[in-house]
């Protein structure tokens, strides 16, 4: 390597990381529109069906883009039992969130939700080899105290439905950690579509075990025009924020993406707001005040770091699918 590339490396990476901060906050801003339209359709829809939906639409929405630009080329069926995976955990992840949405608000569920970024740190740093500093723990624990304190979720009174944003945020995290590694070799088009190919027959055949057995939270039932319009924006925000997602974390570590997650609870609580009427009190204020604050500060400290030393070996090694 010349001396000129070797000076222009931290530069490169510097912007690399960058534009994966970025994609990941945009992302998480629309992540939670995915939600609302949820617990809007929750009311004639179940888990299930919702569920069955995303996947559907995510795929007609891809459609179009992934024949066009000739992406279907570039698939990797080998892959395919690891998409196959992807798209189980995102299934049985968005089956227990829209559950828990049918009872809870938005704002509450998501942050509950939110101590995947800690479980997906600690997994990144064992399975992705991704070096974690201990100023970035912090900022992922101060993120989560954050979170805590604009929601303050009272398990006694919620019961045992608080446990299924728990199972939520670890299937999340795992799929994250899949993606990381997957992202680095495969195209986020093909990505996303198959895992909604994937996705569709997971939950056909979820459906039928949820109608031969009267499940109530897994049985089909046919919507009316107005769930149909609600089913089609899950979709439609399930699409984009996936798509922003895969590029981000092509673009950066999973661990230096995993404290920006806490800015969709941001989000939640505006759409919150201005969908169900759910304002966030003075309290609720000071924890997203401390959420943006550690986002922020991951962000300076990311660019500092990579902006004084080339890229290690620990923090772009992924796994082996």
């Amino acid at each position: 390597m010349s001396a000129a590339q070797t000076m222009s490396h931290p530069q490169a990476q510097t912007t690399s990381i960058s534009a994966g901060l970025g994609l990941m906050i945009l992302a998480m801003l629309l992540a939670p529109l995915m939600d609302v339209f949820s617990k809007l359709a929750t009311d004639t829809a179940s888990p299930m069906m919702i569920t069955t939906a995303r996947f559907v639409l995510q795929g007609l929405c891809m459609t179009p883009f992934v024949l066009g630009s000739g992406a279907w080329r570039r698939f990797s069926w080998r892959m395919s039992f690891y998409h196959a995976i992807r798209a189980a955990v995102v299934a049985l992840s968005m089956i227990c969130f829209v559950a828990t949405l049918a009872v809870m608000p938005v704002a509450d569920a998501v942050a509950i939700f939110f101590i995947e970024p800690i479980i997906l740190t600690v997994l990144s740093s064992i399975f992705l080899k991704e070096t974690i500093g201990w100023r970035r723990y912090t900022a992922c624990a101060v993120g989560f105290i954050g979170a805590m304190i604009v929601i303050r979720p009272s398990f006694q009174e919620i019961g045992a439905i608080a446990l299924l944003p728990v199972v939520t945020a670890f299937c999340i995290a795992i799929f994250a950690m899949m993606t990381r590694a997957l992202s680095q070799r495969e195209d986020p088009w093909t990505m996303q579509f198959q895992m909604a190919l994937w996705g569709v027959p997971i939950c056909a055949v979820l459906l039928i075990a949820g109608h031969e057995a009267e499940i109530d939270f897994l049985a089909p039932s046919l919507p009316d025009v107005t769930t149909l319009t609600w089913l089609l924006g899950v979709g439609i925000f399930a699409t984009l924020s996936g798509l922003f997602s895969v590029y981000a974390y092509r673009a950066a570590p999973a661990s230096v993406l995993a404290p920006i997650q806490y800015f969709e609870i941001v989000s939640a609580t505006l759409f919150g707001w201005l969908v169900f009427d759910d304002f966030p009190d003075p309290i609720k204020w000071l924890g997203i005040s401390i959420i943006i604050g550690s986002g922020l500060y991951i962000i300076w400290r990311e660019r500092r770091v990579a902006s004084t030393k080339p890229v290690t070996t620990s923090e772009t090694t992924s796994v082996s699918p």
